[in-house]
């Protein structure tokens, strides 16, 4: 398994081509050898991989726009073949579709068909969840409905938002065994009453049993990702989790 960053976390910083290209170097001297392209500016997808590569920065996977993934499938996977990026990603369901049943159906409709011509190509479309996912109706979860009608796709786990969810992120992670190729690392802390995102390991998730079950389930890509800092460094927030993660399980070569 393989240790990346989610550029989510440093959005604001990958805005234009030069930003793109300093923040690119700062995770790479961090130690970072992998990312996930996400909330960059636009630019172009042969300049990120021109970017990625002078840096020694491999792109595993992005969030790209699901308007797109559906309306221009073609040019998408031309354009993750450019930066040699297997996972076509989305940040999470569109808005416009409701939070049940008939919301997640209408979603599966719309988007099986790119999924099925991404999977034809050798790539994957990755879900990634938040934590809606795991509210049941009918008494099944609508991750349950995701995972048993749109079978090319895959699932970009995120650590923070399943425990959110009410669920077990280890369960999870081994349950989706086979379509769950990347996870989101992203601890949970509790402050002033409320759940709030953290650092790797400066939370309370149970990470020995997270990776442990990212093992298991033959993971390929842990993205390290912190939505939001709190007006911490963002690039700080990335170094401390990649430490973290290493000094801990400084037996594997991430």
């Amino acid at each position: 398994m393989e240790i990346g960053a989610q550029l989510y976390t440093v959005r604001e910083f990958t805005q234009t081509a030069a930003d793109f290209t300093k923040t690119i170097k700062k995770v790479a001297d961090m130690g970072y050898k992998y990312v996930q392209v996400s909330g960059i500016g636009p630019i172009n997808a042969q300049n990120v991989a021109d970017i990625c590569s002078s840096h020694g920065i491999s792109i595993a996977i992005t969030h790209t726009n699901p308007e797109r993934i559906i309306n221009d499938t073609d040019a998408v996977i031309k354009e993750h073949q450019v930066m040699s990026a297997k996972y076509i990603g989305i940040g999470m369901m569109p808005g416009d579709y409701q939070r049940n049943k008939e919301g997640v159906r209408g979603f599966i409709s719309d988007f099986k068909n790119a999924a099925n011509k991404i999977h034809a190509s050798g790539m994957t479309f990755m879900y990634h969840n938040h934590d809606f996912e795991f509210e049941k109706y009918d008494n099944k979860r609508m991750i349950e409905y995701l995972i048993d009608e749109c079978p090319h796709m895959g699932f970009t786990l995120d650590t923070y938002w399943v425990q959110a969810g009410g669920a077990d992120p280890s369960a999870w992670v081994k349950a989706l065994k086979g379509r769950v190729d990347v996870v989101h690392l992203k601890d949970m802390s509790y402050v002033n009453g409320s759940q709030v995102m953290a650092e790797v390991m400066e939370g309370n998730l149970n990470w020995d049993s997270i990776f442990y079950a990212c093992t298991s389930a033959d993971v390929k890509y842990a993205m390290v990702e912190q939505d939001d800092c709190y007006g911490a460094d963002p690039f700080q927030c990335l170094k401390q989790s990649l430490e973290n993660i290493k000094n801990r399980y400084h037996e594997h070569s991430f």
